[in-house]
């Protein structure tokens, strides 16, 4: 039987692990290339033959996603695979358009084919957008279920981007675990919440390898969180879907994939960020809601900001720095650094552009409706500097820091600093403990029994 060419279009994290899960050790397949997006400085490298398995003694060249016309004619093509998240439905299908027009198959592989199945009870927390409030909707759940004596261990979706053999299983369980798998920010701002807590967290590339070493973790193991990454669903077969919902940006719920997915999916949808909407962006989500998914459980939600020098913020110019990926693919216009600008009072929101320099200049030609806030971009040392050197070049008074981690531990900024903390908190009833109670009664013990 002739084998079929596949290329993986991707962005370093659920190509590999639709690789992993249904093309690895599958001989109908030849998996010619991977192509990279959104993520700088990812393309050029190979997925290596450690993780490639058998099949593949040379490993898989990753190419620039613009270059995936040629690719498929010259490889030679019959299947391209979309394999990434937080895009427009008109992103996805002009891909496909592109695709067909080269001659090759447009694929999208589904739960079906990619979700492994843990041993443990799994709770997916996912969303419908970057920047919904996965990351302070996770530590609410993981809270929850350790008052009810429950040890979690929280695996979160790939992040990729230094040496992948070294990075197929990761476990952070002190903040120096951090340093020693040398993490990005965005990897940091996602681990370092939940280690500063207590708990362990998983990551990497290989997430059935992954997985198996959470359920065996040597602190021990009752629950799995799947901490989403952007809008993607899970990579476990959950036992309890919780989806986040933004009303900020309110329909987005229903144009962008996969995020209709998982507001699909959803046994309980948690509307976010009702603090700061508006009432019309609120109603449209709740359409949206009873519109594909009538029968989930709505738990609304604020996520109320606090301040550690409020003193810093009344009267002064402020440079605003918020979490990259949440002003770039995620679109945001505001976050909680802005949220804190207007609530304390600031006399001026300063504009970054102006003093950008090295490859933030990159970022904003990319995403150039990012407008006047800052994106924490920290994919390579290169960027951390070029982020150090634009925040010291600004001429402000402040620095407000609403990225999850404390920017000053890994950068040298020269100006008073104030930093933004936010955490998930219910409106009335129900609420995520009602639902992780009958959870826990239903299914976790159940299946531990089992």
């Amino acid at each position: 039987m002739t084998k079929r060419n596949v290329i993986i279009i991707g962005a370093a994290g659920r190509d590999f692990h639709n690789f992993n899960t249904f093309f690895r050790d599958n001989e109908q397949y030849n998996v010619v290339a991977f192509t990279a997006a959104q993520i700088p400085d990812i393309d050029g490298r190979v997925y290596p033959s450690e993780l490639a398995g058998k099949l593949y003694p040379a490993g898989i060249p990753i190419h620039q996603e613009q270059d995936l016309p040629k690719l498929i004619k010259e490889l030679k093509a019959d299947d391209c695979v979309f394999s990434y998240s937080d895009v427009t439905y008109n992103k996805v299908m002009g891909m496909s358009a592109l695709v067909n027009a080269n001659g090759a198959n447009f694929m999208l592989l589904g739960p079906k084919e990619t979700m492994i199945k843990s041993t443990k009870p799994v709770v997916a927390v996912v969303a419908t957008r970057t920047g919904c409030g996965k990351s302070q909707t996770s530590r609410k759940v993981v809270e929850y279920l350790m008052a009810k004596g429950l040890k979690v261990v929280a695996v979160r979706h790939p992040m990729p981007y230094g040496n992948l053999v070294e990075q197929k299983v990761q476990r952070f369980a002190t903040v120096e675990d951090l340093k020693k798998h040398k993490c990005t920010v965005e990897e940091m701002e996602e681990y370092e919440p939940h280690v500063v807590r207590g708990n362990v967290i998983y990551a990497g590339v290989d997430y059935e390898a992954i997985l198996r070493a959470a359920e065996n973790d040597p602190d021990g193991c009752d629950v799995i969180l799947w901490d989403g990454g952007n809008n993607d669903f899970a990579f476990y077969k959950p036992d309890l879907t919780i989806t986040v919902a933004d009303p900020h940006r309110p329909g987005n719920e229903l144009s962008y994939y996969p995020g209709e997915v998982n507001l699909r999916m959803a046994e309980v949808v948690v509307i976010n960020k009702m603090d700061s909407a508006s009432p019309e962006g609120i109603q449209t989500v709740r359409e949206s809601i009873r519109k594909v998914n009538p029968n989930a459980i709505v738990v609304d939600a604020a996520s109320p900001i606090q301040v550690d020098n409020p003193e810093l913020i009344r009267g002064k110019r402020c440079l605003i720095v918020e979490d990259g990926p949440t002003l770039t693919h995620g679109e945001m216009k505001i976050g909680a650094g802005t949220v804190a600008a207007r609530k304390f009072g600031a006399s001026e929101e300063v504009d970054a552009r102006p003093y950008i320099v090295g490859k933030l200049k990159e970022t904003y030609a990319i995403y150039p409706n990012i407008g006047a806030i800052l994106p924490a971009m920290g994919y390579s040392e290169q960027q951390l500097k070029d982020l150090e050197e634009t925040i010291n070049n600004t001429n402000c008074d402040t620095v407000i820091i609403g990225t999850p981690i404390d920017l000053q531990r890994i950068i040298n900024i020269k100006k008073p600093c104030t930093r933004v903390y936010y955490d998930l908190a219910e409106i009335g009833k129900p609420d995520l403990s009602g639902v992780l109670s009958q959870f826990v009664t239903e299914r976790v013990n159940k299946k531990v029994m089992a």
